[in-house]
């Protein structure tokens, strides 16, 4: 596979910023689709796949998402054109005989087994979250990834009467670049990592 080029990598990463402010244009259901389209291939252990987004974009929705946001977060999420909500399907596995149908037993690894199945849904969902965000910029689009809601509120709101639940929220849209922060610093190489 050969590498990306420098500004692919730009895109990507070394320009790429968390936004807080947002431009005043729409994102399309058309690239929404798109955007998933490319995340669903991102790996994932045993295809296992737990990752369920709901797109919020209407006026009603965000009425109904406003309320579950901390105060620091709640201005910004009604501006974003979309907040994607990234939850974990707490009952993946009983996909798995689709999604891994070269090992009829893997359904197994996880029945009965609630920490096992909770560790799972979390780490992979998550992995599916980094996905989304590459995806997302890859497309043209900016993220603004959060923490700071309640989960409960979320859940109860969207995910009532399902085996979903929330793992973190996304802005998504075209960031207006007057609202981004001063950018963190990162840890060094020799900080961060040992070779072994």
């Amino acid at each position: 596979m050969p590498m990306l080029d420098s500004s692919a990598l730009r895109q990507l990463f070394d320009d790429a910023r968390t936004h807080n402010a947002w431009l005043d244009k729409p994102v399309s259901e058309a690239l929404l689709h798109q955007l998933y389209d490319h995340m669903k291939w991102g790996p994932t252990s045993a295809n296992c796949s737990p990752a369920r987004i709901v797109f919020v974009r209407s006026p009603a929705a965000k009425a109904r998402l406003a309320p579950c946001m901390s105060e620091g977060n709640r201005a910004k999420t009604l501006q974003a054109p979309v907040t994607a909500i990234i939850g974990m399907d707490m009952a993946f596995d009983e996909r798995l005989p689709e999604l891994f149908p070269h090992n009829p037993e893997a359904r197994g690894w996880f029945a009965g087994k609630p920490d096992v199945i909770a560790s799972t849904a979390l780490r992979n969902s998550s992995l599916q979250g980094g996905y989304f965000i590459l995806a997302a910029r890859a497309l043209g689009l900016d993220c603004g990834p959060m923490s700071g809601f309640d989960a409960d509120a979320v859940n109860a709101a969207f995910f009532a009467d399902s085996t979903v639940r929330v793992n973190f929220l996304c802005n998504l849209g075209y960031g207006d670049p007057q609202g981004l922060f001063p950018r963190g610093p990162r840890l060094r190489f020799d900080q961060a990592c040992r070779i072994v």
